[in-house]
């Protein structure tokens, strides 16, 4: 599935694009596609517990495989790492939209982190639950594992591991705020998808769930995140880390 740029982002202008141009230029494919990078985030605490924030578009049977440009790699950048399935203790997953989840499932069709929690605002669960491609590929097999854990609200998962609530892209979003010392990062999920969410939070992406809440609380986490701080981690920009937002 190719989109444009002007689809994706409706209301925005032409001097906001050129700005976003500039600031992530890789992102600005040929004829003004959109070009989207997928990104998860592995977390190795002090204690050796491994977690996986997000987990890409997955196999050629997961959601995504019908319009992602190509199979995601997840279990070949852990081997990478020198970290098993295994050795995953914790998934965090910042809303269930199928760019987020593909590697729920393993090839053989079963959970891949047959080991880990996989943590979601039950918000969120709540809001996909008439959707059964989603829910096949997540709710279903995560809670007959005994995997699935729901939160309601914020919650601090394990010493520097925080979960915010940052809803807009979905119902039930979810971000993390990662700290050690005076060292803060922020798992932003899909608060922003696009470097012209970044320079001007206004700016919806079309397929929001609630645009009003998005700037909302695009706005907030950006506060919070000159506040402390805090460096930007990004799962579709195509500069993975950013630094405190401008």
């Amino acid at each position: 599935m190719e989109t444009t740029l002007a689809e994706a982002f409706p209301s925005a202008s032409e001097e906001q694009l050129a700005s976003a141009r500039d600031l992530d230029p890789q992102t600005f494919g040929a004829d003004g596609q959109w070009v989207l990078p997928f990104r998860a985030f592995v977390v190795v605490g002090p204690d050796d517990h491994v977690t996986i924030v997000d987990l890409g578009v997955g196999t050629s049977t997961s959601p995504a495989a019908s319009w992602a440009p190509g199979q995601g790699r997840l279990p070949d950048g852990l081997t990478e790492l020198g970290i098993a399935p295994a050795d995953v203790g914790t998934v965090v997953l910042t809303h269930l939209h199928d760019d987020h989840v593909g590697w729920v499932l393993g090839r053989a069709g079963v959970p891949l982190f047959a080991n880990a929690q996989h943590v979601i605002q039950s918000a969120e669960v709540a809001a996909v639950a008439d959707d059964r491609t989603i829910c096949e590929a997540t709710v279903d097999p995560l809670r007959a594992a005994g995997l699935l854990r729901e939160l309601d609200g914020p919650y601090a998962l394990r010493p520097g591991i925080d979960l915010d609530p940052t809803p807009g892209h979905t119902v039930g979003h979810q971000s993390v705020w990662l700290s050690s010392g005076d060292d803060v990062l922020l798992l932003t999920g899909d608060v922003l998808v696009h470097a012209i969410q970044l320079l001007f939070p206004e700016v919806a992406y079309a397929a929001e769930a609630d645009p009003v809440a998005g700037a909302a609380t695009r706005r907030r986490v950006y506060d919070e995140a000159r506040r402390r701080r805090a460096a930007l981690a990004t799962s579709h920009l195509t500069t993975p880390y950013i630094a405190t937002p401008p």
